[in-house]
């Protein structure tokens, strides 16, 4: 791993797994996107992760969506807006793909396999459903999996990276860094690399502590000192896995679309109070917050947003 000289802080602001009736906080429309976004970074997110919905909460792959949440972002702030490529798993690869096309950011994720993903568990939590597109949404979860196949990865790598976006690889198992070593060897995913550990999601890697361990030391193994890293949990471990990457010299992503909650029982009431105890957590630690400048200077971004 190439140590983080200071702590990039991602933000993944409202996501695609986490719906309405979970939480009153979670940003759906386009203008709450833009203002958690812009939250985020005046709490010190040098990064932020966008999903984009409808004023429903329903995920939307519309370009034009995400426009207007990129557009009041990079009109205010100079932080690194990193586009999915994830989308939700119900949509088309081509749905997926369209904002990223669209917009050209200067940072994209890619997911580096194809994967149960499954929340369908969120189903039996829920009591009162805000709207009816929810549960058979998260439902379909347990009988669908999130498809996302080598010609897919590498048309993206290509297509996406000819316009100069970069991406952060997104690994939720140790299989995953293989796929990424494939694609690095071919000279389509270039140094500095930035893998992002994702643990706690069924059908991935689980939230254990040792995996983290383990993906790092697998990491190094493949990559040496060509990849930062950075880590997240789904759900109530986000902030000790925040804080297990940081200590391990990586960075760190929290975000309401990781998990809803700033502690135990209790909903975070926006991203910027994750952003705050995350930067706390970093800052005790002694170490750094990074500005967007110095997450461009580290990734080699090339400056500039959509």
């Amino acid at each position: 791993m190439r140590p983080a000289e200071k702590v990039i802080i991602t933000t993944a602001v409202t996501g695609s797994v986490n719906i309405p009736s979970q939480s009153p906080y979670l940003p759906l429309s386009a203008d709450e996107v833009a203002d958690a976004a812009l939250e985020a970074i005046e709490a010190g997110s040098a990064v932020v992760h966008l999903h984009a919905r409808e004023p429903d909460g329903r995920p939307t792959a519309d370009p034009a969506v995400f426009e207007k949440i990129v557009g009041r972002i990079t009109a205010q702030t100079d932080a690194v807006v990193n586009i999915t490529t994830g989308g939700a798993s119900s949509m088309t690869m081509d749905q997926r793909l369209a904002a990223a096309r669209e917009l050209k950011p200067e940072l994209a994720s890619m997911n580096m396999g194809s994967m149960n993903f499954v929340y369908s568990g969120i189903a039996g939590k829920v009591t009162d459903w805000k709207h009816d597109w929810e549960k058979p949404y998260v439902l379909n979860t347990y009988s669908n999996p999130f498809v996302n196949t080598f010609d897919r990865i590498e048309d993206t790598l290509r297509t996406l990276g000819a316009a100069g976006t970069r991406f952060e690889y997104e690994c939720y198992d140790i299989g995953h860094l293989y796929s990424l070593a494939y694609f690095a060897d071919l000279g389509l995913a270039k140094p500095p690399l930035l893998i992002q550990g994702v643990f706690g999601v069924l059908g991935g890697i689980g939230a254990d502590h040792a995996n983290l361990e383990h993906m790092v030391r697998i990491a190094d193994k493949l990559f040496g000192d060509d990849y930062y890293f950075s880590a997240f949990a789904a759900g109530r471990d986000q902030l000790s896995f925040g804080t297990h990457s940081a200590w391990l010299g990586g960075h760190v992503r929290v975000g309401l679309e990781d998990s809803l909650w700033i502690g135990k029982g209790q909903l975070a009431a926006s991203n910027a109070q994750q952003v705050r105890k995350i930067r706390a957590v970093v800052e005790d630690l002694g170490k750094p917050i990074a500005t967007p400048a110095d997450a461009r200077a580290m990734l080699a971004l090339r400056g500039g947003n959509a």
